[in-house]
């Protein structure tokens, strides 16, 4: 537990050394904003944050003449209490497409993703109105982008069997190259694929599991949650026997030094990437269904067959680790709703009703 400890830790300590970078190219104040933030929010958090506003202020100084000379960490609080909401509204546009100054290639966004840098932004303003920094929170008069929501893509029960099965024997019609490259990764991959499957937990959880994590008796693994809290979450049979297949071949692999505790290792003997793990979700789904799987989409199916099987939303949401339910039952209110509706028809008021 402990060396899995080590690998979150290493994990943060790299996200705030490209976060102490970040902001040292943006105001000073930017800083003090993310120092108040640092007990609420994860490294991850926080520098997706400060990439949101270095976007802003790169705005800022490529759009307003005054600023075409200045720094941008130069730029005062006095130019943002300046901004109107045509202003704002003119970045939310600019956001659709436009060329990172950084890396000189052209950027788009989506609604969600301008949803998310509008969220970010206000952030800020937020805390330099609370610090009485600026006098005006622009923010506050834009509105944000509508979501519309999406149904939750998943795998159905068929398509689960139809992905196992193409996994298991997909070897048959490779090239004798291929078939020597799925014979090195093909336990790896369905240990991993069905523990995502059959536990729901995040990619990023998935990497950072050591082999000591795992806990046969119980069926349990330890697991450090996003933000860092551990837990522990059990698997059924399936998973127990893909993890016990792969371990068996893990034994025989010599490791690269520093990834020996490491479950999941890369053809590299190094602990997979979490590119890794979506390359090779997307690679075997792509072959059974025209959906888009990610590992996310593992995790759905994970929680959208929890929940049909329970009807516990609660235990849903503490399976998978939120925080809050509410943003379980914002992601399963469609099947809540469905269920109500069946309830609806549950209930009769006269044991032959009357025909109109």
């Amino acid at each position: 537990m402990n060396n899995q400890l080590s690998y979150h830790k290493q994990l943060i300590k790299e996200n705030a050394v490209k976060l102490r970078k970040l902001l040292s190219e943006l105001p000073p104040y930017i800083t003090d904003y993310f120092r108040a933030r640092d007990t609420t929010t994860s490294s991850k958090t926080k520098l997706s944050y400060a990439y949101d506003l270095r976007i802003f202020f790169n705005f800022l100084k490529a759009n307003n003449p005054e600023l075409s000379s200045v720094k941008i960490k130069d730029i005062s609080c006095s130019i943002l209490d300046r901004l109107s909401p045509s202003d704002i509204e003119e970045y939310m546009e600019y956001l659709k497409y436009y060329e990172d100054p950084e890396t000189n290639r052209q950027q788009t966004n989506n609604v969600l993703g301008i949803a998310r840098k509008l969220s970010s932004l206000r952030g800020l303003y937020n805390y330099l109105y609370k610090r009485q920094m600026i006098k005006n929170k622009v923010t506050d008069l834009i509105d944000m982008p509508k979501l519309h929501e999406k149904p939750i893509t998943r795998l159905d029960h068929e398509e689960i069997t139809d992905l196992l099965d193409y996994m298991e024997s997909c070897g048959e019609n490779l090239t004798s190259h291929q078939k020597s490259y799925y014979k090195k990764t093909i336990l790896r991959d369905l240990a991993i694929i069905t523990l995502l499957l059959g536990t729901g937990i995040r990619v990023s959880e998935c990497v950072g599991i050591d082999i000591s994590d795992i806990d046969f008796r119980n069926d349990g693994l330890h697991i450090t949650r996003k933000g860092g809290d551990e837990s522990i979450i059990y698997f059924g049979p399936e998973v127990e026997i893909a993890l016990l297949n792969y371990l068996e071949e893990r034994e025989q692999i010599k490791p690269h030094i520093g990834h020996e505790d490491a479950l999941f290792l890369s053809m590299q003997k190094k602990r997979i990437s979490i590119d890794a793990v979506e390359n090779l979700v997307k690679k075997y789904t792509s072959k059974i269904t025209a959906k888009k799987i990610t590992p996310h989409k593992l995790r759905s199916t994970y929680g959208t067959n929890l929940y049909q099987e329970t009807n516990d939303i609660y235990l849903v949401a503490d399976v998978l680790g939120h925080k809050d339910v509410n943003t379980t039952r914002k992601h399963y209110a469609a099947m809540q709703d469905s269920r109500r509706r069946v309830a609806a028809k549950v209930i009769s008021l006269r044991e032959n009703p009357i025909d109109e």
